[in-house]
């Protein structure tokens, strides 16, 4: 039987195995509306309470603070960009959005629909390092600027971006501070009082929680128009029947995502390591950003030679899911950026392969993929006309 190792964690997480008894009793016997007076309704509150309460302790949430739940992270983003183009664009007047030329489409495309409706955007370049600084942050904020949003961690390299920093100079001058958390959470340590956020998007399936649900942190005081409107739901500000189960999971899996942050930051970033020191021993293989600012579970690896697809697809025919760094393999497109910042070549921009991995990856895993990647290296590199040995 082939071997089958999931090493894509930053595109989905397995369900934390542990978690699924927790959500069956709320299908077929505690199914009731949450919002229905009867019995079947109301015995489903405290499960919900204790979820959400769960997700207030894993980023350190303020009682007085709002987390909402939504379908997905994709959902929080464009709820936080639509939201601040009401509240602050055409009800104050800003037009102005700061966010990086790196962000998940949930944010990119979501500014560029603004920009279709008057609002201006300015994109930070990563820098050399795959990130960018709170100084850049600070010189193109603007009396007109109604929001900075910037990842916490990058997708593909996992480089973690100064949140903290730029939080501070927000909040000192008065800008409203959204950050997609959605790579950070359950691999770094997340900390919205610390890190002066005003409002933070996630989504359980990243932390071995189910898919189809995530939520939107949002600090008191902070206005925000609902994205979706029909009912009193999550206290007016999201209506919907409330997703019972799914909330009860993503509690959960909040909840151990924190308590294995130590395992991540020391098993994970080991096996992570021993990966990194094998396959840097190829020729011409190169990794993206330091270790030391990067999340603990993800290495973007780009080999000379070798087309990311290619690679993938020996891995893939192994048993191996990892997924290509780069958004396509044709030099006739644009190349990835953040391979473009760091200032890779043509060629290296279009070979990177991601591999992710999570607490539930083990040490003959790791093995065994360093193994499958060198024979790939030496089968593809020997049948490559662009790599000269």
């Amino acid at each position: 039987m082939q071997k089958r190792i999931y090493l894509d964690n930053n595109a989905t997480t397995m369900l934390d195995p542990s978690i699924l008894p927790l959500m069956q009793p709320y299908f077929c016997e505690k199914f009731g509306n949450p919002n229905s007076l009867h019995k079947y309704g109301t015995e489903t509150h405290p499960a919900i309470q204790e979820a959400i309460e769960k997700l207030y302790n894993g980023i350190n949430a303020a009682d007085s603070d709002d987390i909402v739940i939504t379908g997905c992270a994709t959902e929080s983003n464009n709820w936080v960009l639509k939201g601040v183009y009401f509240d602050e664009i055409l009800k104050k007047g800003k037009k102005h959005i700061v966010t990086t030329e790196v962000e998940h489409p949930a944010i990119g495309a979501t500014c560029s629909f603004l920009e279709s409706l008057g609002v201006e955007v300015t994109r930070l370049p990563i820098n050399a390092q795959g990130t960018i600084t709170a100084e850049q942050v600070a010189e193109v904020i603007r009396e007109d600027t109604a929001l900075v949003s910037v990842m916490w961690a990058n997708n593909e390299t996992g480089l973690i971006f100064p949140i903290e920093e730029i939080g501070k100079i927000c909040r000192q001058k008065g800008v409203l501070f959204h950050t997609d958390a959605v790579q950070a959470i359950g691999k770094i340590l997340v900390d919205v009082q610390k890190a002066n956020v005003d409002l933070l998007s996630f989504s359980a399936h990243k932390f071995h929680g189910p898919k189809g649900i995530g939520g939107l942190y949002i600090r008191k005081g902070v206005e925000l128009t609902p994205l979706l409107h029909g009912g009193e739901h999550m206290r007016g500000r999201r209506s919907g029947t409330l997703n019972v189960p799914y909330i009860i999971a993503m509690g959960e899996a909040m909840r151990l995502a924190n308590e294995y942050l130590d395992f991540e930051l020391s098993a994970v970033r080991k096996m992570r390591d021993y990966l990194e020191d094998k396959l840097l021993e190829i020729k011409d293989v190169f990794v993206v950003g330091t270790r030391e600012n990067r999340v603990p579970n993800t290495t973007l690896i780009s080999v000379r030679g070798i087309e990311g697809e290619a690679m993938l697809w020996d891995l893939n025919k192994a048993g191996i899911a990892a997924s290509t760094g780069s958004a396509c393999a044709s030099e006739d497109l644009e190349a990835n950026p953040v391979m473009v910042a760091i200032g890779a070549d043509k060629e290296l921009a279009h070979t990177a392969i991601r591999i992710s991995l999570s607490r539930f990856n083990t040490q003959e895993e790791i093995d065994y993929t360093i193994e499958v990647f060198k024979k790939a290296v030496e089968r593809l590199r020997n049948i490559s006309s662009s790599y000269d040995a």
